[in-house]
This record gives structure tokens, sequence and C-alpha cells, in this order.
């Protein structure tokens, strides 16, 4: 029996609202990963994005099952509350992602395949998707702190959850860069690839510190108050990034303004250039939204190691 004099496992893993999502979650990765190995194919680099997203996120997804089901998180050096919530926001967005390239890539009106079983099966693949996305996002809202709620952790506030957005956002920008942006033609340019890796570091850092429940490890001043000190940083570095990178890439003197012809889709310096300007774009869009929510942020973290 537990200390409470309860059961041994954890019921509430299973007769809850979180628990049937989770179990959805389990069974929708379950059922794509299955199809595209039984039929359906993910051949080439999307594919294979899409392939080790439904595997990474089922694969994190039994494992904080397990732990929750036998209530074996409790040895663990981490906040439970800030590794769950943190763990279904970045699962939303990789499904989110896979639910979108997945069908853009592998899925046809038509039916170009003998007796349509494969286009079936793809069809059926990006349903579980669509539906691994919807039960990803019901354990994120079910988690998320509400106004005038006593919030136990840093992630499941907006705060905390535009934290992962922002790494996640980062990653497709070092992507982007590293598909043949050119970006080390300038010094401009490096300087910009340098802020998306600092403030990727930071945020990772951040998010990391929380987890591991180590928020008043910080003496010089609160944990939320670090947080606003460097979101403020991290908003200034993009919003001059911003300025910089379509200047160097754009500009006439530096770069091109227009896209050439002769560039093949997806193996062209320009496409990979107009990708990294819109992602800073959006990324200072969420780190000013995170600054502005953090001003009045309190919170007392659910569990805070000596």
């Amino acid at each position: 029996m537990d200390p409470a004099g309860g059961p041994y496992l954890n019921t509430k893993a299973l007769c809850s609202p979180l628990g049937a999502a989770r179990l959805a979650q389990l069974a929708a990765g379950c059922a794509a990963i299955a199809l595209v190995t039984h039929g359906a194919g993910a051949a080439g680099p999307h594919g294979a994005f899409c392939m080790a997203a439904w595997c990474f996120c089922f694969a994190m997804s039994a494992l904080l099952f397990f732990l929750d089901a036998t209530r074996l998180h409790s040895c663990l050096p981490v906040s439970w509350d800030n590794l769950t919530v943190t763990c279904a926001a970045l699962a939303t967005l990789l499904y989110v992602t896979a639910s979108v390239l997945y069908p853009l890539f592998f899925v046809q009106a038509e039916c170009p395949y003998a007796g349509c079983q494969v286009r079936n099966f793809r069809i059926a693949v990006s349903a579980c998707s669509v539906l691994g996305t919807v039960a990803y996002g019901v354990e994120v809202g079910l988690c998320r702190a509400r106004p005038g709620q006593a919030v136990v952790g840093y992630m499941a506030t907006a705060s905390g959850l535009l934290k992962v957005v922002q790494g996640f956002v980062a990653c497709i920008i070092f992507g982007a860069l590293a598909n043949g942006s050119e970006f080390s033609r300038h010094g401009a340019t490096v300087y910009c690839a340098a802020v998306y890796g600092f403030c990727f570091a930071l945020t990772a850092a951040l998010v990391a510190t929380t987890m591991c429940g180590r928020t008043k490890a910080v003496r010089c001043m609160p944990f939320e108050r670090l947080v606003v000190v460097c979101t403020l940083l991290e908003a200034l570095l993009y919003l001059s990034a911003s300025v910089v990178w379509p200047v160097f890439c754009f500009d006439p003197k530096y770069g091109s303004p227009w896209r050439d012809s002769s560039c093949g889709w997806g193996k062209c310096p320009w496409d990979s250039k107009v990708a990294v300007a819109a992602l800073s774009f959006l990324n200072l869009a969420l780190y000013a939204a995170d600054l502005i929510y953090s001003q009045r942020l309190r919170f007392s973290s659910s569990r805070v190691l000596p």
C-alpha cells in the first residue's frame, strides 16, 4: 500500500480525464506507427520526420503513463507537474507538424496505387495523427493553469507553454539555416545565427531548471523575476535579428530581393532565408507575448529540491 493507505497503482492514471487523454495518445500513436509500418510507408526526409515524431511521442507517453500509474515518479528528482505539461506541449507541436506534413506529401486525392490500399492506409495514418494532436492538446488544456487558480508549476502557465513553442520554432529556424541559407556569407547573418542559438539555449535552460524543480536555486532574485529578465533579453536580441537578417539577405547590396526562377523548390537558398525571416518575426511575437504575460506571474513550485 502507498503511504496514504490507497492502492499500489494510481487509479487516477486510468479513471480520470487526464488518464483517458493519455490512453488516447498511446492508442493514436500506436495505430499511426503500425499503419505506416504495415503498408502506408513514409519515405524521404518528411516521412522520416513524421515517423520519428510519432515514435518519440509514443515512447515518451508510454514512459510517463507507466511512471504515473505506478507512482514511481515520486522517486525521481523532477517536478512531475512541470515535466508532464512540458512533454505534452512538445508532443502537441510535433503532432501538429506531422499532421500537416504527412498528408501534404503522401496523400493524394486520386488513387494511383493498386486497389487504393496504400492511399487508404495513408488517410488512416493522417486521421490517427490528428486524433493524437487532439489528445495531447486536451492534456495541455487539462494541466494548464486557469486565471485565478493557484499556480503550482511554471510550465503550466501561458508563459511556460510559450517557452516550449519558442524552443520548437527555434529548432525549425536551425533547420532552415542548415538548408543552404548561406548565413556564413556575412558577419551580420552569423550574428543572427548566434542570437538564435543563444536564445534557444537560454530558453532550454529555464525549462530544464523548472522541470528539475530548481526554481529556488537562484539566490539573487526570485525565479519569476529571472524569467522576465531573460525574456526581455531574448526579445531584444530577436528584435535586432529580425531587423538585421532581412537587410543582409534581401537588400540588393548584400543579397537578392527576388527569388531566382532557376532555383528548384526545396533547394533554393532564398527560400531558406525567407523561412528564417518569417520565423524570426514569429518568435519575436512569442517572446513579446511571453514578456507581457510574465510581468504579473506569481507561482510556487509543486516540488522544490533542497
